[in-house]
C-alpha cells in the first residue's frame, strides 16, 4: 500500500532525501524530481522530516496551493507549506467516523506523540502534553481515550516471558524487537531466514487493537463491531502495519486507521481546539493505565529497558531496585551492555537508526553476535523523531529537539508513581480477567503472530 509519496510537481531535486533514507530507496538525479523504489521503502517517513522542496500560499497562490491540499485530502483549516515527500493521509477517515453515531470511537496516542504534538501549538519544544491531549482527544468527540502506553506495558509482559522461556529453553538467539514496523518490514524485505530470531510480539499499537475490540468492548457494554479503533502514532509505517493482512485477532481489523502526530494536529485546528490553552484531563480507565516502562517506549533504549525492569523480577522473582538503566541510553549506532539477573548475565545490544543494522545483521549471519536481546529502531532516536512527528523546518532546531524530547519521556518515567510493566493494576486486571497468563493461549491468539520467512 502507498504509505509514502514523493510529488513530482513539487520536488526540485535537492536531493535531501536521499542522504537520510536508511535503505536507498530514493533515486534520481540532482536537480530533477526523485523516485521513490516501493519496493526497497520501509515507510519510516525520515525523507518526509527532511524534504526541503514545498509549496506554500504565499510563495506559490491559492491555486496551486489548494490544488495540492485537495489532492491529499487535507482539511481547508491547512495553511502550512506542503512539502514534495509526504505520506498519505487518512485523516479524512477519522473525521468521517467521528461524525457517524453507530460507531463507537476508540483512539489510543503513542508514547511520543505526548513529546511532539505541543510543539505544533506553540508550547517549547519537547513539551510534555499527555494531560492536555487526552483533553483534546476528548474533545474531537472519541468516546474513549485510552493510550498505547498501557500496551506497551502490555508488550513488556509478553516479550519478558518470551525473552526468558528462550534463554531458559534454549530458543533461537538472540531475539530482536518487533515494535518497529519499519525494522520488520526490513527483515522481510532483505533477511526473511532470519525473521525467526523476531519476537513473536505484536507492536503495542497493534496489541491495542485487538484488546480494544475484544476485552475493551466487554468493559464498555458494545460489540466489537461497532468498536472504531483509532491510532495516533508518531510512525509513517504504523498505517502499513495495521493494514496487514494477519493483524486481524479480534475478528475484526484490530486497528482501523491511523494518523500522524502532525495529522492530529491539523484534526484538533480543523475542530478549533487549541491544544495549549486545555486544562490536563486524565486517559479512560483501565486501558489508560501506564507506568513508567511503557512511557520510555518513545526514546530509542527504551523498550530495552523497560524489559529489563521486568525481565530482572521474571528471572530471579526479585525486584529490581535501581530502574534506570542507564547502559542502554543514548543514541550511538550500537550499544552493548551486560546486566546481572542472578546467576544470569543478560547481554543485550541496542541498534538506533536502521542505517546501524548492516554490522549486526553480519555478526548474527557469522554467528558471532554475542547476545541474548536486541533492541532495533529504525529512526535516528526512536520514535520521537518518527517521520510523522511535527516537522522541524530548521536543521538547527532538530538537536534541540530531539534532547528536549528525549529529556521530557525520562522525567515522565521518574514521576510515575510505578515504573515497571508488571506492577500496572491494570495489566494484572486484564490477565486476571481475560487474558490468564503471559505467553498463554489466550495472549497468543490476540497478542503474538508471525513474521514472513524463507
Amino acid at each position: 500500500m502507498a504509505v509514502i509519496q514523493i510529488d513530482k510537481d513539487i520536488c526540485t531535486g535537492c536531493q535531501e532525501c536521499t542522504k537520510v533514507c536508511p535503505v536507498y530507496a530514493i533515486e534520481g538525479n540532482p536537480g530533477e524530481a526523485q523516485t521513490l523504489v516501493a519496493e526497497r521503502c520501509v515507510m519510516c517517513g525520515q525523507c518526509v522530516q527532511k524534504c526541503k522542496s514545498y509549496v506554500s500560499l504565499i510563495d506559490h497562490g491559492p491555486e496551486m496551493y489548494n490544488k495540492k491540499r485537495e489532492e491529499r485530502m487535507l482539511p481547508e483549516t491547512v495553511r502550512e507549506p506542503l512539502f514534495a515527500a509526504h505520506n498519505v493521509s487518512h485523516l479524512a477517515e477519522v473525521i468521517k467516523a467521528l461524525g457517524d453515531p453507530s460507531l463507537f470511537t476508540i483512539v489510543q496516542a503513542a508514547p511520543a506523540v505526548r513529546v511532539g504534538i505541543a510543539e505544533d501549538f506553540g508550547l517549547p519544544l519537547g513539551s510534555l502534553a499527555s494531560g492536555k491531549m487526552a483533553a483534546g482527544l476528548r474533545r474531537l468527540g472519541f468516546k474513549k481515550v485510552y493510550d498505547t502506553n498501557f500496551s506497551a506495558d502490555l508488550t513488556i509482559m509478553e516479550e519478558g516471558t518470551e525473552l526468558v522461556k528462550r534463554v531458559t529453553e534454549k530458543g533461537v538467539l538472540p531475539m530482536f524487537t518487533s515494535c518497529c514496523p519499519g525494522w520488520v518490514r526490513y527483515m522481510e524485505n532483505n533477511h526473511p531466514e532470519l525473521t525467526k530470531h523476531l519476537s513473536s510480539c505484536k507492536s503495542p499499537q497493534q496489541m491495542a487493537g485487538a484488546v480494544f475490540k475484544t476485552y475493551g468492548a466487554k468493559l464498555d457494554g458494545v460489540k466489537g463491531a461497532k468498536v472504531y479503533n483509532v491510532s495516533v502514532m508518531p510512525c509513517t509505517c504504523k498505517t502499513f502495519e495495521a493494514a496487514r493482512a494477519e493483524m486481524n485477532s479480534s475478528g475484526w481489523q484490530d486497528i482501523d486507521v491511523v494518523i500522524t502526530t502532525r495529522e492530529l494536529g491539523y484534526l484538533l485546528k480543523y475542530k478549533g481546539i487549541d491544544l495549549a490553552t486545555l486544562p490536563d484531563e486524565e486517559f479512560d480507565m483501565p486501558l489508560g493505565e501506564y507506568t513508567g516502562a511503557g512511557a520510555i517506549f518513545g526514546v530509542t533504549g527504551g523498550v530495552m529497558e523497560a524489559a529489563i525492569r521486568t525481565g530482572y523480577t521474571l528471572i530471579t522473582g526479585k525486584e529490581l531496585k535501581d530502574v534506570d538503566i542507564n547502559a542502554v541510553r543514548g543514541s550511538d549506532g550500537f550499544r552493548r551492555a551486560e546486566i546481572k539477573a542472578g546467576d544470569l548475565t543478560l547481554k543485550v545490544g541496542v541498534v538506533t537508526n536502521l542505517k546501524n543494522i548492516d554490522p549486526v545483521i553480519e555478526q548474527l549471519q557469522a554467528g558471532t553476535l554475542d547476545a541474548h536481546f536486541v533492541e532495533v529502531m529504525t529512526c535516528p532516536e526512536g520514535c520521537i523523531s518518527g517521520g510523522g512527528q511535527p516537522k522541524l523546518l530548521s536543521d538547527t532546531d532538530v538537536p534541540e529537539a530531539y534532547q528536549s524530547r528525549r529529556n521530557a519521556t525520562y522525567d515522565h518515567d521518574k514521576a510515575l508513581p510505578k515504573r515497571k510493566s508488571h506492577e500496572s493494576g491494570a495489566i494484572k486486571k486484564i490477565y486476571a480477567e481475560f487474558l490468564e497468563k503471559p505467553n498463554g493461549h489466550k495472549s497468543h491468539e490476540l497478542l503474538h503472530t508471525s513474521y514472513k520467512s524463507e
